[in-house]
């Protein structure tokens, strides 16, 4: 608890994502990363000066989110469910061929707006250290472009800022973590599931790092170096390394 704790402090800080007295949504989708997220932001309310709402889009696709409730209970932190017809729309009415795109659109509309609708202009969004590096890599390989998401992303048109304080987190500490402290995760009913763009280049990443074991410390150090737009850390960043 201390080891991550510590990692989501150092990247807070790094990229000044939280001022003091601030009340924060956490984005819950009841995969891993989100819970991970929400338990160790709880945490560290005790050494750092903020409040959390934690907000599910539901999208329709029949999920039971109690055990999420029960969870934010004992957590002792807000929680909100917005029910949407997302899913019904993108895979039975407009049955998509490339659902991905537009269903992230629609999930970020309904998801700014409900905290928007609670008051609220920060969210916290799970992403971690490999979702940072096979973004960059699908920006590559897909787009032709050198792009990746923000630490800090302040949406203009809207007035929401997102922050995403597990960008120093390893996707497997994450996973062990949520195990060890047996987190209510949720099964994922996308009919997509496991079926993207996304997990190909997760698993070239992984046979590459075979080859290249430093393959994906060298991609995240690069984003800070060059560095990408917002990515160049305020604080004393130190590769994450040794993580279980």
């Amino acid at each position: 608890m201390q080891k991550i704790m510590g990692l989501v402090r150092r990247c807070i800080e790094d990229y000044r994502m939280v001022s003091p007295g601030e009340r924060i949504a956490v984005g819950i989708s009841g995969g891993k990363d989100s819970l991970v997220l929400l338990r160790v932001l709880a945490g560290l309310r005790d050494y750092m000066d903020f409040s959390l709402h934690a907000v599910t889009i539901d999208m329709g696709l029949g999920m039971d989110f109690s055990p999420i409730a029960a969870f934010c209970e004992e957590l002792d932190v807000p929680y909100t469910i917005v029910p949407t017809q997302i899913g019904p729309i993108i895979f039975d009415h407009r049955k998509e061929k490339n659902p991905c795109s537009m269903c992230s659109k629609m999930r970020r509309g309904a998801l700014n707006q409900a905290i928007l609708d609670l008051g609220i202009r920060k969210i916290a969004l799970g992403h971690h250290y490999d979702d940072a590096v096979e973004t960059f890599v699908m920006s590559l390989f897909y787009e032709g472009r050198i792009s990746c998401f923000q630490p800090v992303t302040d949406l203009d048109r809207t007035g929401v800022i997102q922050i995403r304080p597990m960008l120093y987190v390893h996707e497997k500490t994450a996973e062990n973590f949520a195990a060890r402290m047996e987190l209510p995760v949720l099964q994922n009913r996308c009919p997509v599931d496991k079926n993207t763009k996304r997990e190909e280049i997760k698993q070239l990443v992984y046979t590459l790092s075979g080859t290249y074991p430093d393959l994906k410390e060298r991609i995240f150090g690069a984003m800070q170096r060059l560095p990408l737009p917002e990515w160049e850390p305020q604080g004393r960043y130190k590769r994450p390394k040794d993580q279980e």
